[in-house]
């Protein structure tokens, strides 16, 4: 649909190709000839290492657009409300089937209990429904595999001594639905802490001091996304500076614009799409020296 849109929109015939198969065997076959010069994937972390390592064999540079994990810290000068409401609506926009995600709040302790009953409200204030209808805010999943997924990563949390605040199963109804989800208390241990959900999980967490919080959202390979919440300069200069991602949202969840340069670190990948930066992946440049 979307390269039908392009068509009628007049590009040209030729610069936008589809090719439909078996992801495996599409890519092993395109990347290994010598027509392609330049590859972009947005996907997952193993496909990613994949590409690349078939990008290497013929020396091609390569952007990746990987997983996140995106932890947003919520300060005690904060404006709870909005970081709250907005932190709901962004973790739960696209089912949380969205690379840039807000997944771990960690909040500072003092404001921790008001944060998790204003986030929790907000999350179930959210319509979940048919992504066809316009009323509809949270949809399904994008398969039964994520559906599987939501539900074993809860079970696991909960089975080590997580709570459940709102959600926590899928809905009855058909298709591949599942209720939003908020988690507390929520241990180390527990693969939601380490895997990236894709899906409508969010988990809570207090923190003591600007430290902690940094060391806990730096933790993870992901480094894509990341936000914090706190009306104090200083504050915003050691986050913006102590934070390991590619994006940082201060003070709101809106960290995309098509004039900007998109993408993360570490395990989330290298390069940038969209900006000056996206395009500079796609030029060579020349020294030529006449005497």
């Amino acid at each position: 649909a979307l390269a039908r849109c392009l068509d009628d929109a007049g590009l040209p015939k030729g610069v936008l190709q589809i090719v439909f198969g078996v992801p495996d065997q599409v890519s092993a076959h395109l990347i290994a000839s010598p027509v392609i010069r330049k590859v972009a994937f947005t996907g997952s972390v193993p496909v990613g290492r994949l590409l690349s390592q078939r990008a290497a064999a013929g020396v091609k540079p390569i952007t990746l657009e990987l997983g996140g994990h995106g932890p947003v810290l919520v300060f005690e000068d904060a404006d709870i409300d909005a970081a709250a409401a907005g932190g709901a609506a962004n973790r739960f926009r696209g089912t949380g089937q969205i690379c840039i995600s807000s997944t771990r709040f960690l909040v500072q302790r003092s404001v921790y209990a008001r944060f998790a009953e204003q986030f929790v409200a907000a999350t179930r204030k959210l319509v979940v429904g048919d992504g066809m209808d316009p009323a509809t805010q949270v949809g399904p999943l994008a398969n039964p595999r994520q559906l599987e997924k939501m539900e074993a990563l809860v079970a696991d949390a909960v089975a080590q001594g997580a709570k459940v605040l709102t959600g926590g199963k899928r809905i009855d109804r058909p298709g591949y639905f599942f209720a939003p989800t908020v988690l507390a208390e929520v241990p180390m241990s527990a693969r939601v802490m380490h895997e990236e959900p894709f899906g409508p999980i969010a988990v809570l967490r207090p923190f003591e001091q600007l430290k902690d919080a940094l060391a806990e959202a730096n933790r993870l390979p992901y480094a894509l996304s990341a936000y914090a919440f706190t009306r104090d300069a200083r504050t915003v200069l050691d986050v913006g500076d102590g934070l390991e991602a590619g994006m940082i949202g201060i003070n709101q969840y809106r960290i995309i614009a098509t004039e900007l340069p998109f993408g993360g670190m570490k395990e989330s990948g290298h390069g940038s799409e969209g900006g000056i930066e996206g395009i500079n992946h796609y030029l060579t440049n020349k020294f030529i020296s006449q005497a």
